[in-house]
């Protein structure tokens, strides 16, 4: 009898042991999961996403293609690429690491193309958007990771070579409309035949306004990469040392566990109770009988 009890005593201990490292392995392994997704999610939204009518920066770079026929000399086209940069950071010492950012700029002859500061101190932001020197890019992109604490950070290269002579095409025919209409209105004498022609030729010309603006935009003169740039103020997470995270997942242990052993055992009781209700009401219909 003293042996069946000690057996179901350690049996018991054994389960109740289980179930207590499982809950501690299972917290302390959450910490480590908790902590680094929300160190490396999306804590900031871009905020660029937000803002409408940013003008667009675009690079060129030089193919070499050689033809696979007869040989002939090599040849090369112009690519014209649209790439942007996307930082965003944390600082603790917001003023000093928004002058670092200014310093760096002027060294490497960039372009504040777009800024917008808000917030009151403590809980400051500042959103830059940074026309750089394609040949300096990367440079530059490398100098601002240095800067507080990166939230995230991305490159993207889109190719525009097709987007841009579809608008030189564009263009050309607009010229070659408009040449045709000034030629008509010598041709044409009523002015009542005139009107139309000039109607024609304003809607013309203010296209090709545009789509100088646009061609503008990829003037090797006026050739950049983008730098979209968020600083934001805050402190600047620090790690939780090992020793931490055995302390809480023990509380949070001895806490659940605590409730798990209380709930199966007011369950038992229960279930104990319900048995000998089910036992007795047999008992009193056989004596009925």
């Amino acid at each position: 009898m003293q042996a069946s009890i000690k057996a179901r005593f350690w049996r018991f201990f054994r389960w109740g042991a289980g179930v207590f490292c499982f809950l501690f392995i299972f917290r302390l392994i959450y910490g480590y999961v908790a902590s680094n997704t929300s160190s490396t999610g999306d804590y900031y939204e871009n905020y660029f996403d937000q803002v409408n009518g940013l003008r667009k920066n675009y690079a060129t770079s030089k193919m070499k293609m050689s033809p696979t026929a007869t040989p002939q000399p090599d040849f090369s086209t112009n690519q014209k690429y649209e790439k942007t940069a996307v930082v965003r950071t944390t600082s603790s010492e917001f003023q000093k690491d928004e002058e670092n950012i200014r310093k760096k700029i002027d060294g490497y002859k960039a372009m504040i193309q777009y800024e917008k500061a808000l917030g009151r101190k403590g809980d400051r932001e500042l959103h830059l958007m940074i026309g750089v020197n394609p040949e300096k890019f990367d440079s530059f992109y490398h100098e601002i990771q240095r800067i507080g604490v990166i939230n995230s950070m991305s490159i993207t290269k889109v190719d525009k070579t097709n987007e841009y002579r579809q608008l030189n095409a564009q263009k050309i025919s607009l010229e070659k409309t408009v040449a045709s209409l000034e030629a008509l209105k010598h041709q044409t004498g009523g002015n009542q035949e005139l009107l139309p022609i000039y109607d024609r030729q304003l809607e013309l010309e203010d296209k090709l306004q545009n789509l100088g603006v646009d061609l503008g935009n990829f003037n090797t003169e006026n050739e950049f990469c983008t730098v979209k740039l968020s600083l934001y103020e805050g402190a600047t997470a620090q790690s939780i040392s090992f020793i931490h995270r055995v302390k809480i997942a023990l509380q949070w242990t001895i806490h659940y566990f605590t409730y798990t052993v209380i709930g199966f055992t007011v369950l038992a009781i229960f279930v104990f109770i319900l048995l000998l209700i089910i036992d007795k009401l047999n008992i009193l219909g056989i004596l009925k009988q």
